[in-house]
């Protein structure tokens, strides 16, 4: 018998078999598309514990109160969705979308949600009052301690624009999860696991985040003055880069527009140049931009626009290429060992070998490299070296992958 149940009347919680369920999910799916027979699907205080619910489309659903302890919701979708103060502890959403969704006082303790969706998802605390005949009103609760999103697991999650306010998150996991734009203030987040993600614009006064694992976080216009970051680890933490960026006393754009000519002129003009580590952000873009060759190892183009760019035989090992939109952008021959591609755009980008000159080529070295939730969709990487990458919930649909070397037990998609 689950918390919830024990602390509330039998009457409350309600136990249809599965036919029924199965009939409210196809019903609903023809309400949301507008055919006859359709009826939203209102699963208030219903007990789906430990439900098959893979890949369902509940979006707009009633779920207030219900208990989804243990159920498997992998992949489904459950977008403006009502979730107040459901159970959800031990679920498995990975991947699900759960975009605007009411989660106020949800219980999460458990739950994996990597990769899941929660754009704007209200993840405050909440409480539900339920009539009782001998006591008058008293509060639904699903525990105790009232932890919701402890112990949960967020990797990689969106949490873009996320109302957290006062939530309970110690010692959960949100390694890569985007939090830019959340509302974190007054949130318990001591001891958590938030290795690389993304802060941006996040509003964190009052937020305990002792103890918490922040090394390589993005916090870009964070306050932190009113936060608690007692013991935290923040090593290499990215803040907001200079306006200007100079290179022995000449301006960053004035290097990168040598090197362009270089290119451009076959080498009659201009300079090719070699600027490791070098934060190129303040250019904010290098969208088309010609160069071929360039030498940046260690450098970051954090979430930049590099659309189009000719990087052919550039030595980028080590980049910190994080959410950078690489669509279309020519990657032959480069060296990419270490670098971090997490959550970027490679759609349609050219990752193959590079003719150097008769019988030779050069092939892109993605050794080690850091490609978790990156999309390369109609990408050409062929013979590729992806030895060690890391590929978890990369998009890979119609990659070009004929002769990369891939990484140890990874099966490559087909088609």
């Amino acid at each position: 018998m689950s918390a919830v149940q024990a602390a509330n009347p039998p009457s409350l919680i309600r136990r249809p078999p599965a036919a029924a369920v199965k009939a409210a999910v196809e019903a609903h799916g023809r309400y949301l598309k507008g055919l006859p027979a359709g009826r939203r699907a209102t699963l208030a205080y219903v007990d789906l514990s430990h439900f098959e619910l893979d890949g369902v489309d509940l979006s707009e659903a009633d779920l207030t109160g219900a208990l989804l302890a243990g159920a498997s919701l992998r992949g489904a979708v459950l977008d403006r969705a009502v979730l107040y103060g459901a159970d959800l502890r031990d679920a498995d959403l990975r991947g699900a979308r759960l975009t605007r969704v009411d989660m106020r006082g949800a219980y999460l303790r458990g739950a994996n949600l990597s990769g899941a969706d929660l754009t704007a998802c209200d993840l405050r605390e909440g409480l539900t009052a339920v009539q009782d005949g001998a006591e008058g009103f008293r509060l639904l609760r699903h525990s105790e301690d009232g932890a919701g999103l402890d112990y949960t697991l967020l990797k990689g999650a969106s949490l873009n624009g996320a109302h957290m306010s006062g939530a309970f998150a110690r010692a959960a996991d949100l390694t890569d999860a985007d939090l830019s734009g959340a509302t974190l203030s007054n949130a318990r987040l001591n001891n958590a696991t938030m290795n690389r993600v993304d802060m941006t614009g996040a509003e964190i006064f009052g937020a305990d985040l002792s103890g918490a694992l922040l090394r390589r976080a993005v916090m870009t216009g964070v306050d932190v003055s009113g936060a608690n970051l007692e013991d935290a680890d923040l090593a290499e933490v990215l803040r907001a880069p200079p306006p200007l960026i100079y290179i022995d006393d000449q301006p960053l754009h004035e290097l990168l527009e040598d090197h362009e000519r270089f290119c451009t002129s076959g080498g009659a003009q201009g300079r090719a140049i070699s600027i490791p580590q070098v934060d190129f952000r303040p250019m904010r873009r290098l969208k088309g931009r010609k160069l071929s060759g360039l030498s940046a190892p260690g450098s970051i183009l954090f979430g930049m626009d590099l659309e189009g760019v000719e990087l052919q035989g550039a030595n980028l090992a080590g980049a910190d290429l994080r959410g950078a939109k690489l669509k279309g952008a020519d990657l032959r021959g480069a060296r990419l060992t270490d670098a971090d591609l997490a959550r970027a755009d490679l759609t349609g980008a050219k990752l193959g070998p590079l003719v150097i000159s008769e019988g030779r080529s050069l092939r892109t070295d993605l050794t080690r490299a850091i490609l978790r939730a990156a999309n390369l969709t109609g990408a050409s990487a062929a013979r590729a070296r992806l030895i060690d990458a890391d590929l978890a919930r990369a998009n890979l649909s119609g990659c070009d992958l004929r002769g990369a070397e891939l990484p140890e037990g990874f099966v490559a998609p087909k088609g």
